[in-house]
């Protein structure tokens, strides 16, 4: 665009501008105020369950105080506390050192608007959490903090209960949208707060403060559960039955503690027999524990009766109510790391995982093939070596308990590849011909650190209109006579590579690879 030279249209064309930037500030602005409503509205959240929690873990200690065998639960309850306020501290220190860095020196952060407005005009500043967040890795330090007291969270709950808790905890990570994204991200914090201005990057860090006391709240109401929600009326018994696990695997015992549950106080002093599938059991603090191992997989149910003594009036009460658990095959695997076949003459790395097994009660057999721990890897990682062609077999097994055998088949290196240098024959110049002085067997495509040998072959120069010249070379170098004939190259000339032998790692004889023609340019 010219121009203009009269001073007249300079002023409209400048007016223009000016007009323009003014539009996309008054833009900016409003989206700014969006985040600033969600970022206000997500922390009178947080402030409401402070309030919810707090109440849900008096609650909880009170009933537990009433009843020895809810102490457990009353000890977790500090521990969720803990967890919600170091990783809402850790993460409001980030939001402190944002806003000090970009004018607010030391100011406050808590007070509604007060984090946006006032003295601080760092909202729309990317720059500070490109550096700090991606660059000097802040970012990805939160997300390894997000995920640990998520673990932190969930091991609070019973181990049989953990998969139930697990839906219940936000506090989790998206890390697999930056891997997918269309503009090159290193990692998950790249993606969430490259050049995010402050204005927004502050909500989403709130965000997960949030999802901190949401995670408490989801552990306090398990807890919540656990010892009864409330006080009970002296009438509402119910049966209990409260399983280590409530999946297990065929072979493995399925293990519950069975009692009565009621407020504390003359139940305690009542005579209690507890029975499942009409067997009675034996009792401690109204307390009893069953056991059984299942043979089979699906669900299975069982039925619990309790019998309740009144020691005054001697009335017995009788109450029933059917459980189920869940039985399931263990889930075992092999991951074979290169190719779904074991190649003979070389290591062969895989990998040996069964889900509920520690790596030291694992045991690995090898039908056909030698399997040994591979000193390079992790606990599952192995190295097989095959000797023969055919199928091989590998056994898993841990404390007495057959896992899976799993079949694979047994391959031999495939061919190789003959080749003069880089050629395979074809047309080649005669100077780059008399440059090589030896014959080498490829492996183009094979994963595994395999190098194979020319053992021999026969070199043919034939010459324009005249008879063929032969010389039998031993090894993959030529020899004296193959020398010879090489230097008698000339342009019209064809040279055959012919009857190639090579032999590869495990191979016991030599096998016989495909022939090569070059024609001398």
């Amino acid at each position: 665009m010219s121009i203009p030279k009269e001073p007249r249209q300079i002023m409209i064309n400048i007016m223009y501008l000016v007009l323009t930037a003014l539009l996309a500030l008054n833009v900016s602005a409003e989206i700014f105020n969006a985040f600033k409503m969600i970022d206000r509205g997500l922390n009178s959240a947080a402030k409401s369950l402070d309030d919810k929690n707090a109440k849900m873990a008096e609650t909880i200690i009170k009933n537990a105080e009433a009843n020895k065998r809810y102490e457990k639960y009353k000890e977790r309850v500090p521990l969720a506390q803990q967890y919600s306020r170091e990783l809402t501290q850790y993460i409001d220190s980030i939001i402190t050192y944002l806003i000090d860095q970009t004018g607010n020196k030391n100011g406050v952060i808590d007070e509604g608007d007060k984090r946006y407005d006032g003295e601080w005009k760092g909202i729309r500043d990317k720059d500070i959490t490109t550096r700090y967040l991606v660059d000097q890795g802040k970012g990805e330090e939160l997300k390894r903090k997000i995920l640990e007291y998520r673990e932190k969270f969930l091991a609070l709950a019973d181990s049989g209960d953990i998969h139930k808790l697990e839906p219940e905890i936000p506090l989790v990570i998206d890390d697999t949208s930056w891997k997918k994204s269309r503009t090159r991200r290193r990692n998950w914090a790249d993606f969430v707060f490259n050049h995010m201005p402050v204005g927004a990057t502050i909500p989403i860090l709130t965000k997960f403060k949030t999802d901190a006391k949401n995670a408490e709240s989801a552990v306090l109401s398990y807890l919540f559960d656990k010892v009864g929600g409330g006080k009970l009326e002296l009438e509402n018994f119910f049966p209990l039955s409260s399983p280590k696990k409530s999946y297990v695997v065929v072979g493995e015992p399925y293990e519950t503690e069975i009692s009565l549950g009621a407020s504390a106080g003359e139940s305690s002093k009542a005579k209690i027999e507890i029975f499942v599938n009409g067997q009675k059991l034996p009792t401690q603090d109204g307390v009893a524990k069953w056991r059984v191992v299942p043979k089979s997989v699906g669900v299975k149910k069982y039925k619990v009766t309790i019998r309740l003594t009144n020691p005054v009036t001697k009335e017995v009460k009788e109450f029933s109510k059917t459980f189920e658990y869940e039985v399931g095959q263990r889930s075992v695997s092999i991951s074979l790391d290169k190719m779904n076949v074991f190649y003979i003459g070389v290591d062969n790395p895989i990998t040996v995982s069964a889900s509920g097994v520690s790596t030291n009660a694992l045991q690995v057999k090898g039908e056909g093939i030698t399997i040994t721990r591979d000193p390079n890897g992790g606990a599952g990682d192995y190295i097989v070596r095959a000797n023969k062609p055919g199928k091989a077999k590998i056994i898993l097994t841990a404390n007495g308990q057959h896992l899976g055998t799993f079949e694979y088949r047994v391959k031999r290196i495939p061919d190789p590849t003959p080749m003069l240098g880089k050629y395979k024959g074809g047309v080649i110049g005669n100077g780059t011909f008399k440059a090589f002085n030896a014959l080498r067997a490829a492996l183009p495509g094979f994963d595994f650190d395999a190098k194979c040998r020319i053992v021999g072959f026969r070199m043919v120069r034939l010459p324009k209109r005249k008879d063929p010249q032969i010389a039998d070379n031993k090894g993959g170098k030529y020899g004296s006579e193959a020398l010879r004939l090489r230097n008698l190259a000339k342009p019209g000339d064809k040279f055959f590579f012919e009857n190639i032998k090579a032999k590869c790692p495990g191979d016991k004889a030599a096998r016989t690879l495909s022939q090569m023609v070059f024609n001398i340019r």
